[in-house]
């Protein structure tokens, strides 16, 4: 990683990582996708929970490029794309607050979500922040513990697209009135299930990551669970994530409730395929960093096709 001469405009662009944004939205989709093949799609509600979903995304980016370079772990060495803070673009201080303030205009967003999903949706809200914050910040942070993977999958994926479909669902429950627990039918099986293909491949991008950076996480004493598990088993969990992307669509065109619309994402899947050869082989940044942004785009497509997918037997 060499530090450049760019403009603070461009800085804190690629300290907000606007690339990342298709992956943050993804799950917000198909939880929309979901609503509508239900008949509990609400709009306005949709757009708040995409807002929110995007605000804590960029916020954790922020929090992410503050706290690795604070604690040392982007380092010269460092393969993957220009940090700001390590880089010396921004004050340590200014990415900070950045973070802070994102943090809190999500915090508002949220508050209209609040007044409609009630008390699941403040644990949802406050613990994704925390999520965010405390991958690479505090004082035990679990990005450096193997844990990242699994934050990643549950708040990426299970989370976002079940709280996507359950605000939406408690909208529609004119007899709900800030729910304190979950309403019964708010959070079906089918929402379950049907987050498992974002929470693969969005954690199928951290694991792109992790393998590209783990000998300088090494060095840095950052050990992801690449670091831990070394490529080989790495390279099974990320076939594993991906593959199960591609296993739900067909669980769902198996159902007479969905039927072959559902298969849709099966589109993308030579993308899939030709990404898993190059995770497969390669552990260099020059492979590694443009897989990471085609990871990214396989998560969009995919998620956009599914969600077209299941909400179609509603529109014809």
């Amino acid at each position: 990683m060499s530090t450049v001469t760019v403009s603070k405009r461009k800085a804190w662009l690629m300290a907000a990582r606007p690339q990342t944004l298709p992956a943050g939205g993804a799950p917000v989709i198909v939880g929309v996708g979901l609503a509508v093949h239900a008949g509990v799609f609400a709009p306005l509600v949709a757009i708040a929970a995409l807002v929110g979903a995007l605000l804590i995304q960029v916020g954790t980016n922020f929090a992410n490029d503050y706290y690795d370079a604070v604690k040392g772990a982007d380092t010269d060495e460092r393969e993957g794309f220009t940090r700001v803070t390590a880089g010396g673009l921004i004050e340590p201080a200014a990415v900070k607050r950045a973070m802070i303030l994102t943090y809190g205009l999500a915090v508002v967003v949220g508050v209209a979500l609040v007044a409609i999903g009630g008390v699941p949706i403040v644990i949802v809200g406050l613990s994704g922040i925390a999520a965010g914050v405390l991958y690479t910040g505090g004082p035990l942070p679990y990005g450096y513990r193997g844990l990242g993977d699994f934050f990643v999958f549950v708040y990426f994926g299970l989370v976002a697209v079940t709280g996507t479909y359950y605000v939406q669902a408690v909208a529609s429950m004119a007899a709900v009135t800030f729910p304190t627990t979950l309403p019964a039918g708010a959070v079906p099986v089918d929402a379950i299930v049907a987050s498992l293909p974002a929470a693969g491949l969005s954690t199928a991008i951290l694991v792109v990551n992790n393998i590209r950076d783990r000998e300088t996480d090494m060095a840095a004493g950052k050990k992801t669970l690449a670091v831990y598990l070394g490529y080989g088993p790495s390279r099974v969990e990320f076939l594993a994530l991906v593959g199960m992307a591609y296993v739900v669509p067909v669980l769902f065109a198996l159902d007479p409730a969905y039927g072959p619309p559902a298969l849709a994402p099966l589109l993308t899947l030579p993308l899939a395929v030709r990404i898993s050869r190059t995770v497969g082989t390669r552990t260099d940044g020059e492979a590694l960093n443009p897989t990471l942004e085609r990871v990214g785009q396989t998560l969009f497509a995919h998620s956009l096709l599914f969600a077209a997918g299941l909400a179609l037997p509603q529109l014809v």
